[in-house]
């Protein structure tokens, strides 16, 4: 049985004349005859009443055409979610770091547009979310710069600066020894950049402590349990209120790019199109580089490691 056959019973059933169904179809009356004698011999069962006036559905070519309507609506569903390019459908799957501040602008831009995608939203750590993405378990994934691969494709979206952050307003280099590193797991670009940066200074840590969520890590900083490196915009709020003080490090390690990832061999579908051209679209109203800080804080002096 094929999609054309159901089209041909449909007609045949409409028109109540295998005739009118041919000239309907454009097609010759003795291969519409064949096409329903063929559809009746695979289920098994007649589907019309034949009389001199023409044709008329019997109980069970009821039962068909209520199926086949419902068959047939599916793929009018079908062709157009996948023609419509001003209008897509389905899902997208997006991962991202958790701390892409920013995020929530481009998702309810694109939402706001097209809303008839699910779109649904993972977190994780930057390696993680790069193998996710190779592997096709996600679409896409807003990460940490990493560098080129030959399999991924990347644009960058938002430039950050990351700041060390402790409950104090003066961190010395036995702070930095004695007071736990609260860091995101390993295959975080943020812990790695933390790590780099003391051991190019000579501060020896070994006292690492893993968090699973940016909140944690910023209500154990408040507590004083230790110190991190997280981008600005995630805690300029903090700052303001004095319940973090921010210190600068050198560039170096504290400029950092986030890019949205991928596959390059990946099909891109509507729903993808638009996304990116929703990315892109933020990029071009960002025309103003982002403020490091906003006054007081605007002339922090460099941490000296």
């Amino acid at each position: 049985m094929e999609i054309k056959d159901l089209l041909i019973f449909q007609s045949v059933a409409r028109n109540g004349s295998i005739s009118k169904a041919a000239d309907e179809l454009c097609y010759v009356q003795s291969y519409v005859t064949a096409r329903i004698k063929s559809l009746e011999s695979y289920l098994q069962t007649q589907l019309f009443h034949r009389h001199s006036r023409g044709t008329t559905l019997n109980s069970e070519g009821k039962k068909l055409l209520a199926y086949t309507e419902k068959i047939l609506f599916m793929m009018d569903n079908i062709t157009a979610a996948f023609q419509d390019s001003d209008n897509p459908s389905g899902t997208l799957e997006i991962g991202t770091v958790e701390t892409v501040m920013k995020l929530p602008t481009v998702l309810s831009a694109y939402h706001r547009n097209y809303s008839n995608v699910d779109l649904s939203l993972r977190t994780g750590v930057t390696e993680e979310l790069i193998h996710q993405v190779l592997r096709c378990k996600l679409d896409g994934a807003f990460v940490t710069e990493f560098g080129t691969h030959p399999e991924i494709e990347q644009v960058k979206v938002f430039q950050e600066k990351l700041v060390l952050i402790s409950d104090s307003q003066e961190v010395t280099a036995d702070d930095l020894k004695n007071k736990p590193l609260l860091v995101f797991n390993s295959g975080c670009i943020y812990r790695e950049r933390l790590e780099n940066w003391l051991r190019d200074g000579g501060v020896v840590n070994a006292k690492i402590m893993e968090f699973g969520t940016l909140e944690t890590i910023l209500g154990s900083v408040i507590s004083g349990l230790g110190v991190s490196l997280v981008p600005q915009s995630t805690v300029n709020h903090l700052e303001s209120r004095g319940a973090i003080q921010c210190h600068d490090i050198p560039k170096k390690y504290s400029n950092i790019s986030t890019v949205f990832i991928r596959r390059k061999d990946a099909y891109l579908t509507n729903a993808m199109e638009k996304f990116m051209d929703t990315i892109h679209e933020y990029k071009n109203k960002s025309c103003h580089p982002m403020i490091e800080s906003i006054l007081p804080f605007s002339h922090r002096k460099q941490f000296p490691v």
